[in-house]
């Protein structure tokens, strides 16, 4: 979904480790009551809260990954999937947790697939939504329309120093109402 002009990020917003940390307990404790059985995290950013609320809830975690990306790395219509959800989720309370929805359509898909395995219920997580996301998940942990500054990817390694995330460096130059909409975090991995 492309945003329409009246959706544009608006202003940072850095997470610390210790604000990660709050946010994914917040998101926990909305999800608690829900009972699931396994709990689904969308690579890469996903994986983050999914496993920290795995362990908060002591159930059975399982990472997926999927991407709408060719190999070259353009966008396509049809869905890739590069780590399937497991058969196990036939029968089960399934919550999928993703790190943020934009346009809603990643966790929609997974939800899909996982209801068509034969999940008996079938939720879905985010730590950050942005206003216009549709659908929304079930539990949002915040809602905001900056952009958000993961600590674990500000900076990367790159000939043995630690330096901003390039793509984050060219982001923060960019004037907010000249930024373009980048892609979702899961689809800016090589396939």
């Amino acid at each position: 979904m492309r945003r329409s002009s009246n959706q544009q990020r608006s202003g940072i917003e850095v997470i610390s480790w210790e604000r990660f940390e709050q946010l994914t307990r917040s998101l926990a404790e909305q999800i608690e009551g829900f009972e699931p059985q396994i709990i689904i995290g969308i690579a890469r950013g996903g994986l983050y809260p999914a496993t920290m609320i795995s362990f908060a809830l002591r159930r059975e975690f399982y990472p997926i990954r999927l991407t709408r990306r060719a190999h070259d790395g353009t966008a396509q219509d049809k869905v890739t999937w590069l780590v399937r959800p497991p058969e196990k989720v036939g029968g089960r309370r399934v919550i999928i947790v993703d790190e943020w929805v934009d346009s809603g359509r990643t966790l929609a898909l997974a939800a899909e697939e996982v209801r068509r395995l034969g999940a008996s219920h079938v939720r879905t997580a985010a730590l950050y939504v942005h206003t216009w996301a549709e659908p929304r998940p079930d539990y949002v942990a915040l809602t905001s329309d900056a952009l958000i500054l993961n600590p674990w990817d500000r900076e990367v390694l790159m000939d043995g120093h630690w330096t901003t995330h390039p793509e984050l460096a060219a982001a923060l130059k960019t004037p907010p109402a000249e930024r373009p909409d980048p892609p979702d975090r899961e689809e800016n991995l090589p396939a």
